[in-house]
C-alpha cells in the first residue's frame, strides 16, 4: 500500500466514525428554501455542531455535577433531595456549570434565529414573489380576519421574533424561510435532508402498526411550514390532505414548498384548530400533529381534542408526535428538559409534560381501551436518564 492509499484509508476511517451534524452544504434544497452564502452556512454549522457538543460533551458534566455536588448540597441544606423538577431547578440555577450549559444553549438558539433571520430577509421579496409563482389555484386557503389566539401572539416561540404568525408585508414568507433553514440547527442535523424524519417516521410507524389503515382524509394540526405532512401525503397518495394553522406566512411558504417538491394531494387552510366547524362530523380518517400540544395552553389543548374527536370517522385515528410524560423520570431529567419552558419560551412546555394526557383524550371522547402510544428511544449521546427521545401519543375512534 502505498502513501496515498494509506491517506485515503485514513480519511475513509474518520468519515466512518463520524456521527455529528451534517454539513449544511450537503441538504436538500427546493425554489423557496433561501440562497444561502458560504458565511451563513458555516454560522449554521457552527451552531449544530455547538448544540451536539452541548448534548453529547456538557450535558453528561451537568449530569456528574448534579451527582457530585448539587444533590448532595441541597440535601445537606433540607435533609432530603429535591421532590419535584421544581426544587431541583432552582438548585441547578445556583451552579455555575448549569448557568454555563443554559447559557450557552439560549446563545444557540438566540444566534440560530438571527442567522436564519438575515438569510431569509435579505431576499424576503426574492422569496415572496417565489411563493406566490408556486402556489397552485386551490391549494391555498388564507383567512385574514381569523383572530390569532393570545398563546400564539404573546410568545416569540424558541426565541423566533414575531413568532410563526408575523408578516413584515403583503406576501411575506421570511419567517417561515428562516424556520426551515435553521432547523437543521435546532436539531443537530438530526432531521433529514427536508428536516421531514418526524413525519417520515411517523408515517412509516402507521403503515406498520396499522397496515391495513388506509385513509381518505388526512388533517394536520398546526401543520407550520408542512414539513412532517409532506411525507405522510407521500405515504398515502390517494388520500386529500389538509393541513391546517394559524398562522399566514407559514401557510403561504407550505403551499410553496409542497408544489416545489410535486406534492399534489395536500391543501393548506387557515383555521384554529379549536373551532373546525368548516368541516363535517366524521370527515376525516386520518388527524395528526407534530409537536403541536406542548405550543397550546391547556384549555385550547382540551378545545382541540375534542374537535379530533368530532371530526374523526369510525375507526379514525388520532396520533400526535411529543416529547415524552415526565411522569417516571428522575427529578433531574425533568428538571433539564423543563429548560424549554423557562429559557426557550416554550411557556405551556412544563404544563403539557406533567399531564397524563391519556385521561384528557378520554375526557374528549375517546375509548380508554382505544388509546394509542408507543415511544422511541434517544439518540446516542443524549444523556443518562433520557431513553425516549419522542412519543406517539393518541387514539383510535370506536368503530362503527
Amino acid at each position: 500500500m502505498d502513501g496515498s492509499d494509506g491517506a485515503r484509508s485514513i480519511a475513509q476511517t474518520q468519515a466512518e466514525a463520524y456521527d455529528g451534524p451534517p454539513d449544511h452544504r450537503v441538504g436538500a434544497r427546493h425554489e423557496v428554501y433561501p440562497e444561502l452564502s458560504h458565511d451563513e452556512i458555516e454560522r449554521f454549522n457552527f451552531l449544530a455542531q455547538m448544540n451536539r457538543h452541548l448534548q453529547t460533551k456538557v450535558i453528561p458534566l451537568v449530569e456528574s455535577t448534579w451527582d457530585n455536588r448539587i444533590e448532595p448540597r441541597f440535601e445537606a441544606k433540607h435533609g432530603a433531595t429535591p421532590q419535584d423538577r421544581h426544587e431541583a431547578r432552582k438548585e441547578l440555577l445556583t451552579d455555575p456549570v448549569f448557568q454555563t450549559w443554559s447559557a450557552l444553549k439560549r446563545m444557540t438558539m438566540e444566534q440560530r434565529q438571527q442567522a436564519g433571520r438575515w438569510a431569509a430577509i435579505r431576499q424576503a421579496e426574492t422569496l415572496a414573489a417565489k411563493a406566490e409563482a408556486l402556489v397552485r389555484e386551490g391549494q391555498l386557503s388564507l383567512d385574514p380576519a381569523l383572530p390569532i389566539p393570545r398563546y400564539v401572539s404573546a410568545v416569540d416561540h424558541h426565541c423566533m421574533p414575531g413568532s410563526y404568525h408575523t408578516e413584515l408585508f403583503p406576501g411575506d414568507v421570511s419567517g417561515s424561510a428562516n424556520y426551515d433553514c435553521g432547523l437543521h440547527v435546532t436539531v443537530g442535523g438530526r432531521g433529514g435532508a427536508y428536516n421531514d424524519g418526524i413525519g417520515t417516521q411517523l408515517a412509516s410507524w402507521v403503515k406498520e402498526a396499522f397496515p391495513d389503515f388506509k385513509p381518505s382524509r388526512i388533517l394536520d394540526l398546526g401543520t407550520t411550514t408542512g414539513h412532517n405532512l409532506l411525507p405522510v401525503a407521500r405515504a398515502f397518495p390517494d388520500a386529500e390532505v389538509i393541513g391546517i394553522d394559524v398562522g399566514t406566512p407559514v401557510l403561504r411558504y407550505a403551499a410553496a414548498r409542497a408544489a416545489a417538491l410535486g406534492v399534489d394531494n395536500v391543501r393548506f387552510v387557515q383555521a384554529d384548530a379549536t373551532d373546525l366547524s368548516r368541516f363535517d362530523d366524521g370527515s376525516f380518517d386520518f388527524v395528526m400533529s407534530t409537536m403541536f400540544l406542548h405550543e397550546l395552553s391547556l384549555a385550547s389543548m382540551d378545545a382541540i381534542l375534542r374537535e379530533a374527536h368530532r371530526l374523526l370517522a369510525p375507526g379514525g385515528l388520532l396520533l400526535n408526535m411529543e416529547q415524552p410524560a415526565y411522569k417516571g423520570m428522575p427529578v433531574f431529567e425533568q428538571a433539564m428538559r423543563d429548560w424549554d419552558a423557562f429559557y426557550n419560551n416554550e411557556p405551556y412546555w412544563t404544563t403539557l409534560h406533567g399531564l397524563d394526557l391519556d385521561e384528557h383524550f378520554v375526557a374528549a371522547g375517546f375509548p380508554r381501551d382505544r388509546l394509542v402510544y408507543t415511544a422511541f428511544p434517544s439518540p446516542p449521546g443524549a444523556g443518562r436518564g433520557r431513553k425516549i427521545g419522542m412519543v406517539f401519543t393518541g387514539a383510535r375512534k370506536e368503530a362503527a
